[in-house]
């Protein structure tokens, strides 16, 4: 193959060919980048409203959270896992969830460094709710394809005590939705909460479609009602000495600037925008029509349709391209510049 006419000068010759090779380098270069940078990043999260333990005491301050159920937290796990709140995940998880997490653990997802939101407490910050219709919002930090799966604690729910998988009505989760869209910070889904009363739980899980990642988080919820008023009247009974009780923090949801002052201090990685986990698959996961469901049915937890992902097989391929086109540039002018100095 000849980059040049046997009628053109020599002296011509070497820039022609150089620029030929050089425009086909750099033509592909940027193709093979911009077909890597469409490979997944990673997703990261946890529940806005009803906020999750881990996102209320993030909000409240990792250093000197206010409610005494953050504090024992802190105490029980460090300041860490606050920095990391959008981090509770299993990257193989693969909808083994019930598989993967004890009993006891299921805040924490097994995850030792979230140890201190296992805590069996009735005093964590709780969001007032009531039974009906609910709107669930998901607060985001890295998009990404996935079912949402919320499930809410069973009548007589005892908070006192460790929260295990029995404790959650499975055959009945509260909410269902696949790939919502992402607005201002939050993935937004519609529920329906069951007739409790009382404190409950709502345990949410986010399945990844993409990859066997997922993310869990418990919401302490408040349905009033009975317990509630049984509460009250303990309350009103005259207190043993004059010392008050110290108030449960309002629930709140970490702010933007919260957000952006705890992102040096977070070790997720790329602050919830990509991951380098080896754990975590960025391939898409294959059909699975008998993939193990929190309830135990058949219903894939995992599946939710096609990935936008460009495949590894031609992001390979263009980088391969882009290279190959480098070495083929540089051959090229070697040979080039020997025939130049041969000529003189």
């Amino acid at each position: 193959m000849s980059f040049a006419t046997p009628s053109t000068p020599r002296g011509r010759r070497v820039p022609r060919l150089r620029g030929a090779v050089t425009a086909a380098a750099l033509g592909l270069a940027p193709l093979a980048l911009s077909v890597l940078a469409a490979a997944p990043a990673s997703a990261h999260g946890s529940m806005g409203d009803p906020v999750s333990r881990v996102a209320q005491c993030f909000a409240e301050g990792p250093e000197s959270p206010r409610s005494a159920a953050c504090q024992a937290a802190v105490a029980a796990g460090g300041t860490q896992a606050l920095y990391d709140w959008n981090g509770i995940r299993i990257g193989d998880a693969g909808g083994r969830h019930q598989q993967l997490i004890p009993d006891g653990k299921l805040c924490s997802a097994g995850n030792d460094e979230f140890k201190g939101l296992d805590l069996a407490r009735a005093d964590w910050p709780a969001t007032a709710v009531h039974s009906g219709a609910y709107t669930f919002k998901y607060r985001v930090t890295a998009p990404h394809k996935g079912t949402f799966e919320v499930y809410a604690t069973k009548p007589g729910h005892d908070p006192a005590k460790p929260l295990a998988w029995s404790d959650l009505d499975l055959a009945h989760p509260v909410a269902t939705s696949t790939d919502p869209v992402a607005a201002d910070g939050f993935y937004t889904f519609s529920g329906t909460l069951p007739d409790r009363t009382g404190r409950q739980l709502l345990y949410a899980v986010w399945q990844r479609s993409d990859s066997p990642e997922a993310f869990y988080s418990c919401s302490d919820v408040d349905f009033g009602g009975a317990a509630a008023a049984k509460a009250d009247t303990v309350k009103a009974a005259p207190a043993p000495t004059s010392a008050a009780p110290t108030p449960t923090p309002a629930v709140s949801t970490p702010s933007e600037q919260q957000i952006a002052a705890g992102a040096d201090r977070s070790t997720v990685e790329h602050h919830g925008h990509g991951d380098d986990d080896p754990s975590t698959s960025a391939k898409p996961m294959p059909p699975t029509p008998n993939a193990p469901h929190p309830a135990g049915t058949s219903v894939p937890l995992a599946e939710t349709g096609t990935p936008t992902g460009t495949s590894y097989a031609a992001i390979g391929g263009a980088a391969a391209l882009a290279l190959g086109s480098a070495a083929l540039f540089l051959s090229v002018r070697q040979r080039a510049t020997g025939r130049s100095r041969t000529a003189r």
